[in-house]
């Protein structure tokens, strides 16, 4: 009988999006050297890109914000209304901080490449790794999840080019004795589809819920508009971190985009600093900084999420938070855009229970009324 070769594996089908000629061969030419890309069709504008989506949908989409006949937001929200699919915004309007930056993570995007106004050709020739990077990454991302109005960003391309820090970089390991109190705190990290999932906690929270501190892989500056939109959705507060802030019951503080945050104990009284210095994981802020700083200074009163996001950023974090006594929370697999970082955290051992997203915060108001229910199990797929 003759031996059965595996079936190889299906190429990710790529569509681009741009009125620009010069973009749409930069961005055919990077993934031409990609074997596992395959780049199946271009469109100068949305409704070309219609008319060919419906003869052959695509797996991921790369677009373009200023167009003719039809924006690229607009087309965005209509697509993840319709049919959701991992979208890569490449725009040069998506700058860090900008409001269409916001609007583009607000209606969807998967993640977002900035490209400068002038020397368009040389920036994406010389950003060919960091395209195929982003379109992997992207169809990898759980489209299920992937939802109008997803706030699904984070992950930002190009992000890969930073020297690999661990947290010893930020705080060193060790334990200070946390004197007893009643004061409890949630520490959240996320990346990859957490704008979406915070959005689905924080505003399920009820204002008598301890003080929160979170990492959200974010742009600089965008940060602040986040939490002001959330602000405005939920019962608690919501606001980007600053330094000597108080960790306080019904208040939820969000790590400033392009650097970390701490928290820190004077006394019974919890507070965050916020730091410059290396990236750690490839990231800042960083969630491995957050939670060793949770572990460090909190301990056993703290609770610690870890939700969707590529890579391994928090895994080794939530785990000193659980060999500190804290009680620990992974997003399911269900329910995440990208299972990357609950999934590192599970198979180091981090994690007491494995929720869905809509059952995290109904469990962070148990654990503050001392109710740990018990460790769910996961299939990680090993």
């Amino acid at each position: 009988m003759a031996e059965q070769r595996p079936m190889a594996r299906a190429r990710t089908r790529l569509l681009v999006v741009d009125d620009s000629a010069v973009v749409r061969q930069a961005v055919a030419q990077a993934v031409a050297r990609a074997g596992d890309i395959e780049l199946v069709a271009t469109a100068a504008d949305p409704l070309f890109a219609m008319e060919k989506m419906r003869r052959s949908w695509p797996d991921v989409i790369i677009l373009d914000i200023e167009m003719p006949r039809m924006d690229g937001i607009s087309f965005l929200r209509a697509l993840m209304a319709e049919r959701p699919t991992p979208v890569i915004i490449c725009s040069s309007l998506a700058t860090s901080g900008s409001a269409t930056l916001a609007q583009a993570l607000a209606a969807g995007a998967f993640s977002v490449i900035g490209k400068p106004m002038l020397g368009v050709k040389a920036f994406l020739e010389d950003s060919s790794n960091d395209i195929v990077a982003a379109v992997r990454a992207a169809a990898r991302a759980n489209v299920g999840v992937l939802r109008s109005p997803a706030a699904a960003g984070g992950a930002m391309a190009g992000a890969a080019a930073q020297s690999l820090h661990r947290a010893d970089v930020i705080l060193s390991a060790g334990t200070t004795p946390v004197l007893q109190t009643t004061d409890r705190v949630i520490a959240i990290g996320t990346s990859t589809g957490g704008t979406q999932a915070l959005e689905a906690v924080l505003t399920s929270l009820p204002k008598t819920v301890p003080g929160i501190v979170v990492v959200q892989h974010m742009p600089e500056r965008f940060t602040a508009m986040f939490a002001e939109r959330l602000d405005s959705l939920a019962a608690i507060e919501v606001r980007e971190a600053r330094s000597n802030d108080r960790v306080l019951p019904g208040r939820a503080l969000i790590a400033p985009g392009g650097r970390h945050l701490l928290l820190k104990r004077n006394g019974a009284q919890y507070h965050v600093e916020v730091v410059d210095g290396p990236a750690v994981n490839r990231h800042r802020p960083s969630v491995d900084v957050l939670f060793r700083s949770v572990a460090r200074f909190a301990g056993r009163n703290a609770v610690g999420v870890i939700m969707t996001g590529m890579g391994d950023d928090g895994a080794r974090g939530l785990k000193e938070m659980r060999d500190a006594g804290a009680a620990t929370i992974a997003q399911d697999e269900a329910s995440c855009v990208v299972f990357g970082m609950p999934r590192e955290a599970i198979r180091l051992g981090a994690v007491d229970q494995v929720l869905p997203l809509s059952q995290i915060a109904p469990a962070l108001v148990a654990a503050d009324r001392g109710i740990v229910a018990a460790p769910a199990r996961q299939d990680t797929g090993e």
